[in-house]
């Protein structure tokens, strides 16, 4: 499967983006789907996921309130609504392909359970 990724770019403290990422290749339907971002000189972080249905999202702490996760699978799409920015958002986002419909927030927050991920789009938040 594929994942493309769109939607970074700069934003100010306080400003809002949004990303979107479009799957082909497979049943979009049939997987949940998370963003992941790695800042730089750091690890990938679990930033938000949900079912493959779009019924159950959750979040990690760092971005709950701020953040909303969501999908179209009659689009084959994922978007993260990214609000409140900080400049410790910054980093690049990934969309990725759980290998579960309905996992939980432990599946969620293990990248070793995801077996396709886009190439990345880079968030800058800066004054």
């Amino acid at each position: 499967g594929l994942l493309v990724e769109s939607g970074g770019g700069l934003a100010q403290p306080g400003g809002s983006l949004r990303l979107s990422c479009v799957g082909s290749g497979f049943t979009f339907g049939h997987h949940a789907m998370s963003w992941i971002r790695q800042a730089p000189g750091k690890g990938r972080e679990w930033v938000a996921g949900l079912v493959s249905t779009g019924a159950e999202t959750y979040y990690s702490e760092s971005v709950k309130g701020r953040f909303t996760i969501s999908r179209d699978n009659a689009k084959n799409t994922v978007y993260l609504q990214m609000d409140s920015l900080k400049p410790e958002d910054s980093a690049v986002y990934f969309c990725a392909r759980s290998v579960f419909p309905f996992p939980g927030i432990e599946l969620f927050r293990r990248l070793e359970e995801y077996d396709a991920w886009g190439q990345g789009t880079k968030i800058s938040v800066s004054s």
